[in-house]
């Protein structure tokens, strides 16, 4: 799963980016990995795999794992070379999802691009951006379409339906509420990886007071939750302040940290449920004394699907899955008290994987 992180200057985005990956990095040991100097790679923190792990003595664990693509606070006019952000546009085109963070918190020191706070505006501002780069990318398509429409039925209807996406973009509106007349459609605009058109997760980055009640009595907080209701996209409360903090920390500070402050879970588990939710993802998971690990798939795939996963072959010569749900793997302390028990299934092709189940594919290539 690969996540943009995006935000004006000054509201906390790029110390969320390095407590996130630091944190991720350094709770289970995964190795922090800079592909380029605004990309972190972090493991998803998963208290199932330690446990199967020590069930099976495993020699290695293998989390699921997020990159994050931190993008040069944008201004006005970023994408018309404003600023460093418009540079940077070009990175997040690939992502799943883009991660919003916006400034919910009043401080005196740390001053406001705008001169004020107010996360509608600010939101406003960053979705003008991401339009604007969206309608550059429409006119280059609509160039490309424009030549050879002529002799071509198919991309004559594609050019008409550039032209319509384009309008409703020059209208203020994102990609995401233009409705497809077909399948075709739907088709088109997916792969044209428009940034208006990726689920969005807002960030909303308050002061360490309103964290306890997750921003309950924060009215910024609110203003932001009405407007993610409404463009069915998923909020998570977060102190970028306090995630720096809990970065420094070793597991076990870190769970008296947040203990102490009222907390369940750090920011970055609130985002990486968030971010499941929002793209329906889930894990199962794999366990042996070789290696125990997490694999990220579709709510709903099929099991040779998800044996895909992890090898062409096993999809492609998929015979059937033995399943036994994690908690009761747990439970029977072995696979073969498990088995013994008849909570092993022996599932075929139309068998639909569920979150925490763990597998073993029998295949035959």
């Amino acid at each position: 799963m690969k996540l943009g992180i995006v935000g004006l200057p000054n509201v906390g985005k790029s110390t969320l980016f390095n407590s996130l990956t630091k944190a991720g990095a350094e709770s289970a040991n995964y190795p922090f990995c800079t592909i380029d100097p605004n990309v972190g790679v972090v493991m998803v923190p998963d208290e199932r795999l330690k446990l199967l792990a020590d069930l099976y003595n495993s020699a290695k664990v293998t989390p699921a794992v997020i990159e994050f693509v931190d993008i040069a606070g944008l201004v006005k006019g970023a994408s018309k070379g404003e600023g460093l952000g418009n540079q940077f546009l070009a990175n997040i085109r690939e992502v799943d999802a883009i991660v919003h963070v916006v400034r919910c918190f009043e401080d005196t020191n740390v001053i406001h691009v705008d001169g004020s706070v107010d996360p509608i505006r600010d939101i406003e501002t960053i979705n003008l951006e991401l339009i604007f780069s969206d309608i550059e990318i429409m006119e280059r398509r609509i160039a490309k379409a424009s030549k050879g429409a002529r002799n071509d039925k198919t991309l004559a209807k594609e050019l008409d339906f550039l032209q319509r996406v384009k309008a409703h973009l020059e209208d203020g509106k994102m990609a995401v509420s233009f409705t497809a007349e077909d399948d075709e459609e739907t088709e088109w605009i997916s792969s044209y990886n428009l940034l208006t058109y990726k689920p969005v997760i807002f960030a909303a980055n308050v002061a360490e007071d309103d964290l306890a009640d997750d921003g309950a009595s924060n009215r910024y907080v609110q203003s932001v939750r009405e407007l993610a209701e409404k463009e069915n996209s998923e909020v998570f409360v977060i102190c970028a302040q306090i995630e720096q903090e809990i970065a420094e920390l070793d597991d076990d500070e870190k769970k008296m940290f947040l203990e102490d402050l009222g907390l369940k879970e750090s920011g970055l588990e609130k985002l990486i449920k968030a971010s499941y939710s929002l793209l329906g993802l889930i894990s199962y998971l794999t366990a042996g004394e070789t290696e125990t690990r997490a694999w990220t798939i579709e709510n709903g795939t099929k099991a040779p699907q998800a044996a895909g996963k992890i090898h062409s072959d096993f999809e492609r010569g998929f015979i059937r899955a033995e399943v036994v749900n994690y908690q009761n793997l747990l439970d029977c302390k072995t696979y073969a008290a498990a088995k013994e028990k008849g909570l092993v299934g022996l599932e075929g092709k139309d068998y639909v994987v569920k979150d925490g189940d763990v597998v073993l594919f029998r295949f035959n290539v």
